[in-house]
């Protein structure tokens, strides 16, 4: 792992009329400045995208999630004008490993140190531990954007060699942002992942009547099975979700954790800070046998997305994780008029249950040009290989017409 507790100059630039610089903490930056350029141009009260909010980042810095212990340093990128007015950001951290990102480079890694390179630390403009599409160039407004995401891009390239480290990697950003930051040199990386769609549904069977005849009888059967032992599923959101759903929560965040990657990313207190400072954007569902819940899944609600976060259970029934989290966030979001959901990374098995296939992006600044050149040659070949499985599986599609025709007659 590598030395993450390199000092820098937290003025990048200075100049008369404004100011780059780093923020060591979110909680150097005040909520409401953080948050006009998190809402960008919606004119929302709160960012549409609840993972670039300041809420979510300083719960995941203050519980102990996503701090140097962790190997998540902050380094988040603030540009002001002369009164100290925040005008653009972007959540930046520096990285001592590549665990916790889901966009994975650990190829690149490795050939590089067997070449004699440091890999480690590296910068990562993300969200600690979530695969979330969303804006990562946070502009205020609509003035500029373009020349004040720009101005992020190169005073991250800035950063990366100040600080000498090897590389910047921005994952999960936007498609626009993705292109500008390609246009300004960062390689590009495209990736999939699986979303519903709300083609205007009123009702579940609404979604179902979309489906080939074969899939739609399937999830019947499978949401039938996986309740047929008298588990009951309840919706718990905003202040109705009590530090007793978060301990149980918790134990099934604990046995998945443990069992896909070792050691689970979130500490206990995470959750807390998250139901205290973002209640109104969260949902629970939970399975209850007997009185006691066995299982559960956690969503985060945006202004017109719920995000499948993280699931776990204490008992193995057939088909009660696709229940939990699949159809009851289909359920959730028909009910709420969302216009998708977004269940998390990776996934194949989520198609044939009405989730397609949607492309992500991220871009990548390598400072050594033999590293850069090498993974510029790997991107263009995985750029092709992920556009000809999209194709593949889009073909593969449940649905008997487009979503978005399948209430047309």
């Amino acid at each position: 792992m590598g030395d993450i507790d390199r000092p820098a100059d937290p003025t990048l630039h200075d100049a008369s009329a404004a100011t780059v610089r780093i923020a060591r903490r979110i909680a150097e930056v005040p909520d409401a400045e953080w948050d006009a350029c998190a809402r960008g141009e919606s004119g929302s009260e709160r960012p549409p995208n609840p993972f670039v909010s300041h809420a979510f980042l300083s719960a995941l810095e203050d519980s102990g999630s996503a701090t140097r212990d962790t190997g998540w340093l902050p380094q988040h990128l603030l540009f002001e004008d002369a009164q100290g007015r925040l005008l653009a950001c972007m959540p930046c951290y520096l990285k001592g490993h590549s665990q916790g990102e889901y966009v994975f480079d650990h190829g690149w890694a490795e050939a590089y140190m067997r070449a004699g390179g440091d890999y480690y630390p590296k910068l990562q403009a993300a969200v600690p531990f979530s695969p979330v599409p969303g804006p990562r160039l946070l502009v205020r407004g609509e003035t500029a954007r373009i020349e004040r995401q720009a101005l992020l891009l190169e005073a991250g390239r800035t950063l990366t060699n100040e600080l000498d480290v090897s590389s910047l990697h921005i994952t999960f950003m936007s498609q626009d942002e993705w292109k500008l930051a390609g246009e300004l040199g960062y390689l590009q990386r495209t990736d999939r992942q699986f979303h519903w769609h709300n083609a205007g549904y009123e009702t579940f069977d609404d979604f179902l009547g979309a489906l080939a005849s074969r899939k739609r009888k399937t999830i019947r059967r499978e949401r039938r099975a996986a309740l047929d032992e008298d588990i009951e599923i309840e919706w718990i959101t905003g202040r109705d979700i009590t530090e007793a759903h978060w301990d149980a929560f918790f134990t099934f965040y604990m046995d998945t954790g443990a069992r896909k990657w070792g050691r689970p990313y979130l500490t206990r207190e995470a959750f807390s800070r998250l139901g205290e400072s973002m209640a109104g954007e969260l949902l629970l569902v939970m399975a209850k046998r007997g009185g006691d819940y066995i299982a559960g899944a956690l969503n985060v609600i945006g202004a017109d997305t719920l995000y499948g976060r993280y699931w776990g259970a204490l008992e193995s029934h057939d088909f009660l994780h696709f229940e939990v989290c699949y159809y009851q966030a289909i359920d959730y979001a028909i009910a709420h008029g969302l216009a998708r959901v977004e269940a998390g990374a990776q996934g194949e098995h989520k198609l044939a249950r009405g989730y397609l296939p949607t492309e992500t992006y991220s871009a990548h600044y390598i400072a050594d040009e033999r590293l850069r050149r090498a993974v510029a040659d790997f991107l263009a070949q995985e750029r092709h290989a992920v556009a000809e499985d999209a194709a593949l599986l889009a073909a593969e599609s449940p649905y008997r017409r487009k979503p978005d025709e399948s209430l047309s007659r």
